[in-house]
């Protein structure tokens, strides 16, 4: 069995790398930080939707290029590399799941060359505030065709046209919602986030309009698992990606900085912090790995294997990023360092689609399920 990616793969990995290292550098991230206006990096996305990135693993019947997981996994950890300040996670990893996993033919045509050519900037709506839903506690009603209510926080809810939405039905069961956020209806709200170039808001919707996707219930929650679950490999090889831009950014600093007449790397107090960061790098990357395996394959072992990459590479990203500060000693605290644009990414992914204490517990659940 084979878990590296192929030599077509490792190619697209370098284009990409060439491209964001042009296009992408820590430079673009910063002038989104620094511009209160800016939501993200609009000239870099529309780029990107040129060369096709959108309709990656996007089926060629609906106008995508029709590659599949492994190659967004590539795009993923590079984006993560570059800190690349758009929108496509929120609209790839999320929107355009659900839209393949749980919409019909009719909704797919209409939807996704949308997405493929750069219409649309989707987002998925989930989170009412502190803690993750569950079934019996989602407030935002879906009746009659409309929604009611609000969700926060919600990646990129600032700059998304459409949103697939996690409601409650006329009979207090779970479903998914599709619905265009230009229609009057619906209010956007900013929220503050520890990574403006990942921005969050809040959407309320008072009688917007929507479409159910899918059934209701048991089903519609089982599949708004398998989204998150899909997700979670992804942002995982954005956190691997970032992890390993902070063990280098650290390495060439303890490599060119001086104390007491010697690099800084040759003490041993650093060369242990490199280490453990290495270490940490490397698990990560094998459990993204794994990961990716079982979301290509359409593995049983998904559930699986997408939480133990999601928490093995919130520990990684956190960990890298924030030792890659220590390394860097009293500068690495000054914003004129790039340290804390790693550190603000690592936070902000941390927290995305569920902490780590929720994709704990669904390892725990996991192997509880085997067992019994």
């Amino acid at each position: 069995m084979n878990f590296d990616f192929s030599d077509e793969q490792r190619a697209l990995q370098s284009e990409v790398q060439r491209f964001l290292s042009d296009r992408a550098d820590l430079s673009v991230a910063r002038a989104v930080l620094d511009d209160d206006g800016a939501h993200f990096a609009e000239p870099v996305w529309r780029e990107m939707l040129e060369l096709g990135w959108a309709g990656m693993a996007i089926p060629d019947q609906y106008g995508g290029v029709g590659l599949g997981y492994l190659e967004l996994c590539v795009l993923a950890e590079e984006l993560g590399r570059s800190l690349a300040p758009v929108p496509f996670s929120s609209t790839i990893y999320l929107f355009t799941e659900a839209i393949l996993r749980v919409a019909n033919e009719n909704v797919r045509a209409q939807t996704l060359p949308a997405v493929a050519a750069g219409e649309i900037i989707g987002t998925l709506a989930f989170a009412e505030g502190i803690g993750f839903p569950r079934p019996n506690r989602i407030k935002l009603r879906f009746e009659n065709g409309r929604l009611q209510g609000e969700k926060w926080p919600v990646a990129d809810a600032m700059i998304a046209n459409h949103a697939v939405v996690l409601a409650a039905d006329e009979n207090d069961e779970p479903c998914l919602c599709l619905l265009s956020l230009t229609q009057e209806g619906v209010e956007r709200r900013p929220l503050q986030s520890v990574d403006p170039t990942r921005g969050q808001g809040a959407l309320v919707f008072n009688g917007a309009e929507a479409q159910r996707l899918g059934e209701a219930g048991e089903s519609a929650w089982k599949v708004f698992q398998q989204i998150l679950d899909a997700a979670a490999v992804l942002f995982a090889f954005e956190q691997v990606g970032g992890a390993a831009s902070c063990l280098e950014q650290a390495i060439e600093f303890a490599s060119e900085r001086t104390a007491f007449g010697r690099t800084i790397g040759s003490f041993q107090a650093i060369k242990h912090k490199l280490a453990d960061i290495y270490v940490g790098n490397q698990l990560a990357v094998s459990n993204a790995y794994y990961g990716a395996w079982a979301l290509a394959s359409g593995s049983e072992e998904l559930s699986l294997a997408a939480s133990v990459a999601r928490v093995s590479a919130i520990q990684a990203f956190e960990a890298a990023a924030s030792e890659n500060i220590q390394v860097h000693g009293g500068m690495g605290f000054t914003w004129e360092a790039d340290c804390h644009l790693y550190l603000r990414r690592s936070r902000a992914l941390a927290l995305v689609i569920g902490d780590a204490s929720l994709w704990k517990s669904q390892v725990a659940n996991e192997f509880e399920r085997r067992v019994a």
